[in-house]
């Protein structure tokens, strides 16, 4: 048994050239990122992408695909997150449309345009075709032979609205709350004063000062250089929040990342002098944005009232997307509160089950309710998320 072409590589035969002119200003569509994606530790999968062709010749649109058996990320684990939604579930093995780290997928197009229905016609009765033999040409081990769902997780509003006028039946389903800042302002000073609230204002002047009265530096190394130290940090928040974590898997997995992203992966760390450092925060600067990846503390060596997840993940990356004059800051999903307290405009990722005869069918107030209620949830955490949602990318499934 051999697989298809589209599991050639990481890229499904493409040159990283060609995929990355796909690619563009999406970060975790990039050929280095889908390398880390296929290579990272952890889980059962096999990677690579599938594309389609315009009437032209040239590509119409492609997206990555991934064959899963297992995944460890629970976020990408679409059947236990279903399941526990109380919504009907594919099933844990088949073929997803997208790759298995970043939290996002988006359907990439030849001319750098919106994905056009009749372009999304040919992906989805690829994506389909695929699925149906994938089980049979030993892409996904232990699986007997037949059709396996094609699922794809963290659309794009627009991509979801696109795939269901191609033909995907199903009704998409809330998977996160995307959280995406503004600084495209000449400093710091000047991202602060867009905050119409004096109190906010001066919270924000007041974290800073406080992060600086405690004697913390920020510092930035090369994640590279610094793997160990960045899970161990990451493994002290996992352990906070009750999360299982393995020190050396999440080391592991830190330098895979290091050796696909090179010099682009870049990490702050925020210590006093003399100490260790106590945080850190791992992020990329890609086209127009800097996109928060990864972020860890050690929760009991923090100082009362410092701020430091604050001047972290918030005000020295501000900093840096000013100075290099960047258009948004992407700290991704999780805490939408927290996010839209600092500016953060919060839009929705949707999952799509895409298989002809999806198991879903038939589901589309249930699940309409769902995203509903999960709207409802982010709007209730305080005024300030309620005011930052956007609401019309929420509206056509909600």
């Amino acid at each position: 048994m051999s697989t298809p072409g589209e599991f050639d590589d990481h890229l499904g035969g493409l040159s990283s050239q060609v995929w990355d002119g796909l690619a563009a200003d999406h970060l975790y569509s990039t050929s280095d990122w889908l390398r880390f994606c296929a290579r990272d530790i952890g889980g059962t999968v096999t990677a690579g992408t599938a594309h389609v062709s315009d009437p032209g010749g040239g590509i119409g649109a492609a997206v990555p695909v991934t064959a899963v058996v297992e995944e460890p990320n629970g976020f990408y684990r679409w059947d236990s997150v279903l399941r526990g939604a109380g919504l009907p579930s594919p099933g844990p093995v088949g073929l997803m449309a997208g790759q298995r780290r970043g939290y996002q997928t988006h359907v990439l197009t030849g001319d750098g345009e919106a994905l056009k229905t009749p372009d999304a016609e040919r992906l989805l009765d690829r994506l389909r075709e695929l699925s149906g033999g994938l089980a049979d040409t030993g892409a996904l081990p232990g699986t007997p032979p037949g059709p396996v769902p094609c699922v794809a997780p963290f659309l794009t509003t627009a991509d979801a609205l696109t795939l269901r006028e191609a033909g995907a039946r199903s009704h998409p389903v809330l998977w996160a709350t995307d959280a995406w800042i503004p600084v495209g302002f000449e400093d710091w000073d000047a991202w602060v004063s867009t905050f119409a609230s004096k109190k906010r204002r001066d919270n924000l002047k007041r974290e800073v000062r406080e992060f600086r009265k405690a004697g913390y530096t920020i510092t930035r190394a090369p994640l590279s250089e610094c793997c160990v130290s960045t899970a161990e940090l990451l493994a002290a928040t996992q352990k906070r929040y009750g999360q299982p974590y393995d020190l050396d898997t999440l080391t592991e997995s830190f330098r895979r990342q290091a050796d696909a992203m090179g010099e682009a992966a870049q990490v702050l760390f925020c210590s006093r002098e003399g100490e260790p450092p106590v945080g850190f925060c791992l992020f990329y600067v890609h086209g127009t944005t800097l996109s928060i990846r990864a972020v860890g503390f050690d929760y009991p060596e923090l100082r009362p009232g410092a701020a430091e997840y604050f001047n972290l993940v918030y005000h020295e990356p501000v900093r840096i997307a000013t100075e290099l004059g960047l258009t948004w800051i992407h700290p991704g999903i999780e805490a939408p509160d927290a996010k839209a307290r600092r500016g953060a405009r919060l839009v929705p990722l949707w999952t799509l089950d895409l298989t002809e005869d999806s198991v879903q069918l038939g589901h589309d107030e249930t699940i309409r309710r769902h995203n509903a209620e999960r709207l409802r949830g982010v709007a209730e955490l305080s005024p300030v998320a309620d005011k930052q949602i956007d609401s019309d990318l929420f509206a056509p499934f909600c």
